[in-house]
């Protein structure tokens, strides 16, 4: 019955998103109250779970799309990002450039969480858009297909790195095995899906438009990686030094400071500010007018995200986890087929990668502790499990959505349809990867 309410309420969602044409952040609100009062939760608590689910999602995220708009429009108007996309596209042509930002989305989704790595290489996809002509989605979704594998198969993200505490598995082997799963995962995924993307014909949105700046007066490559990437750097130093002095209190305090996502995002403002704009000649007065031009395309996103969070929340108080594990608990499969399929299962119905991951830990650990499956496979499986078919239940799906200037329809052509690729490319890695560890 649960099941049936939560299939229910994900279709009214589309009937007024779709048919009605309500807007998404007024939809979402709506069926959270409508999907909490028909799962039996008192009307406060239903109130009270969207509070939560709205300040829990935008607690941080707002901070991290805030700086992360403003750190893009100034690589955007100083012509850093079209310094980059000039320098790839020079050194590797157009048939390599889904390569190279596979290669680039690979590299920052490593050390940086989902949401922060996106609006840190968000302006160098538009840029490329915009230069090469070639559509959106074809140059996208290689790059986010990596940020999402990196974010659900690979410690040291939280969602790996709390799923591989729970089956006591050893860190640096799930990594090891994770990378070899994650290579043909992202090339399905980002090569393969975003060449099918080319059929579709997206408005590029206002983010991130390039400034007015001569090719004789751009900013070196140097500068311009440099920039783009310190949120990256930061957090890979701040991993190293935690390693290196994780006796130290004083320093690792200053070093988790530091590597904070927020912080890190904030450090390459300022540094743009005077690197890319100070630097160059502009006035204090036009960078501010810059900075807060940026953060103006973002405000409905944000209101979207945080609704996508709210309904989130509600399915999770609603006590749907409590009814999958009912559904699924008595099955007689593999130990890797079970922890997929639990994690796939309930990441359709709760939308939380991170969520859906550790419930499905804490189901499937005995049999990790006794020795019926391998530990650190059944961290990549259930990983790879919690990223199947994002859907409206989902903030990373609303994200990706309005970044790309997408209409529902699209985003489940591209982003779920991705997202369930890399999925299924990941169990059946897992399972072959069986046969020889």
């Amino acid at each position: 019955m649960i099941l049936l309410t939560i299939l229910f309420s994900v279709a009214v969602l589309l009937v007024l998103i779709l048919v009605v044409r309500l807007n998404a952040f007024l939809s979402l609100i709506l069926v959270s109250i409508g999907t909490g009062v028909a799962l039996g939760m008192e009307v406060s608590k239903v109130l009270a779970s969207i509070e939560k689910g709205v300040g829990s999602t935008l607690g941080q995220l707002s901070m991290v799309l805030g700086f992360g708009a403003m750190l893009g429009e100034i690589l955007s108007e100083s012509g850093a990002a079209q310094k980059i996309s000039n320098v790839l596209l020079e050194k590797l042509g157009i048939k390599n450039i889904q390569w190279a930002l596979l290669a680039t989305g690979f590299a920052i989704g490593i050390p940086m969480f989902f949401n922060s790595a996106l609006v840190v290489i968000a302006p160098i996809i538009f840029s490329l858009a915009r230069t090469t002509k070639l559509p959106v989605l074809y140059l996208a979704i290689p790059a986010v297909a990596s940020l999402s594998i990196t974010h659900g198969y690979l410690p040291p993200h939280p969602g790996p790195a709390a799923i591989a505490n729970i089956y006591k598995a050893d860190m640096s082997l799930t990594l090891l095995y994770g990378i070899i799963i994650a290579i043909p995962a992202v090339i399905l995924s980002g090569i393969v899906v975003g060449k099918a993307m080319k059929r579709f014909d997206i408005v590029l949105p206002d983010l991130f438009q390039a400034g007015s700046v001569s090719t004789e007066k751009l900013p070196s490559f140097g500068i311009s990686v440099f920039v783009a990437l310190m949120p990256v750097l930061l957090m890979v130093f701040s991993g190293i030094t935690k390693l290196l002095f994780a006796q130290n209190p004083y320093i690792s305090a200053v070093s988790h400071f530091v590597g904070d996502p927020v912080i890190c995002l904030l450090i390459a403002v300022l540094a743009g500010v005077w690197l890319l704009g100070i630097r160059n000649g502009r006035n204090m007065n036009e960078i501010m007018e810059t900075l807060t031009k940026s953060v103006k395309p973002i405000a409905m996103m944000l209101l979207i995200i945080g609704a996508g969070g709210a309904f989130k929340q509600v399915l999770i108080d609603s006590g749907v986890s409590d009814a999958v594990v009912a559904l699924i608990k008595d099955s007689a499969f593999s130990p890797l087929l079970l922890a997929w399929g639990i994690a796939a299962l309930l990441r359709v119905c709760l939308g939380s990668a991170t969520v859906a991951g550790i419930t499905t830990a804490g189901i499937v650990a005995p049999m990790a502790h006794s020795g019926l499956a391998n530990p650190e496979l059944l961290v990549l499986v259930t990983g790879s499990g919690s990223i199947f078919f994002s859907n409206v239940n989902d903030t990373g799906f609303w994200m990706f959505k309005e970044y790309f200037n997408l209409s529902i329809s699209q985003t489940f052509s591209s982003w779920s349809v991705m997202e369930a690729v890399a999925s299924v490319t990941g169990l059946l890695g897992v399972l072959l990867l069986n046969m020889f560890v």
